[in-house]
């Protein structure tokens, strides 16, 4: 009887021991002829399209299997339509991660009833980098800084949707720093904006500093009004003043954090919390090894796009530390984004 035990026991540890080996094979093998969908909330030309096409060239050479990466515009309410597709439509086996503006973050704890999603329940890949953005006007204005900006009446700027972070920065230069600026709505993204502006539809705009043409960035036809970040790309004035230097008391410098937080997680991309955890891990190695790649950085270097990646947890916990701010300063910033 005790050699049967013992023969039971090792046949229970074999089986074990197989089963332990073949799992991650599944997962390994599970790309292997599939593609990979990358799909980005806004139209193409913007920096979150360029961000996901740069990524798209490099991550499946580091994904078992290689599958095929594609790039998929799904532009919709700032974003918003591309979070709910891969919610409720796309499917939940990891073929499908998405990239949206980070601004919904925060707007999700500021209105929640209009964008009614917890970024903490979704499976968090990583973040190329941080955002930096500026506000700024066009050169004909003749505006050198925020100060001389407050002395103009009536100034548009483009608006894509409300919740966006041009949205959010937008509305801090008009309710926290008092200038007199006017939101135009109707543009699909960020391109579509700059083309305004270059027409003179619009006199200025706020978004990411990666997304500024180069051009006009060399023929000075823009001037930025503040940094949203304590950090100086190497194509920025220095002279550009930090946002939270240019506010007026501690209140306002607490209000303006919770409202850019979430920038900190600038280039974001999830995937369903439904995808198995396995692939998770293979998507996140994946990404975690493509924002390191050499050549990835020399590409992101050509077009200027920032990189200071977060990879799967970290970029979760930045999540979870914007719904801990506290209530006394979300309800403060609320009245910001909803004035």
């Amino acid at each position: 009887m005790k050699l049967v035990g013992l023969r039971m026991a090792a046949s229970v540890l074999l089986a074990g021991i197989a089963l332990a080996g073949i799992r991650p094979a599944v997962a390994q093998d599970f790309y292997k002829g599939k593609t990979l969908t990358i799909i980005v909330g806004f139209t193409p030309g913007g920096g979150f399209d360029l961000n996901a096409r740069l990524l798209a060239r490099y991550i499946g050479n580091y994904i078992p299997g290689a599958p095929t990466v594609i790039v998929q515009n799904m532009p919709g309410a700032g974003s918003l339509t591309s979070v709910r597709h891969l919610q409720a439509v796309a499917p939940k086996d990891g073929t499908v991660i998405t990239t949206f503006n980070f601004g919904l973050i925060s707007q999700s704890r500021l209105t929640p009833q209009k964008v009614p999603l917890d970024f903490r329940k979704f499976a968090w890949i990583g973040s190329i980098s941080q955002d930096l953005s500026v506000c700024y006007v066009w050169h004909t204005l003749g505006v050198k800084d925020l100060a001389d900006l407050k002395t103009h009446k009536n100034l548009h700027f483009g608006l894509t949707v409300v919740g966006a972070n041009e949205d959010i920065q937008t509305r801090i230069l008009k309710s926290v720093f008092g200038v007199d600026v006017h939101q135009v709505s109707g543009y699909p993204g960020s391109a579509e904006e700059r083309l305004a502006v270059e027409r003179g539809e619009l006199d200025g705009g706020c978004g990411a500093w990666s997304s500024i043409p180069e051009e006009w960035i060399n023929k000075h036809l823009i001037s930025a009004m503040y940094r949203s970040a304590d950090i100086v790309p190497p194509d920025m004035s220095p002279d550009v003043p930090y946002m939270l230097d240019l506010a007026a008391t501690d209140r306002d410098r607490d209000v303006i954090r919770v409202l850019v937080s979430s920038g900190d997680v600038g280039r974001p991309y999830i995937a369903s919390p439904a995808v198995p955890a396995d692939r998770i891990k293979i998507l996140r190695d994946a990404f975690g090894a493509a924002v390191k790649d050499p050549h990835f950085a020399a590409d992101a270097q050509k077009e200027r796009l920032p990189v200071s990646p977060k990879v799967g947890e970290e970029a979760a916990k930045t999540v979870a530390a914007i719904y801990a701010a506290p209530d006394d300063v979300v309800a403060a910033a609320r009245k910001v984004v909803t004035q």
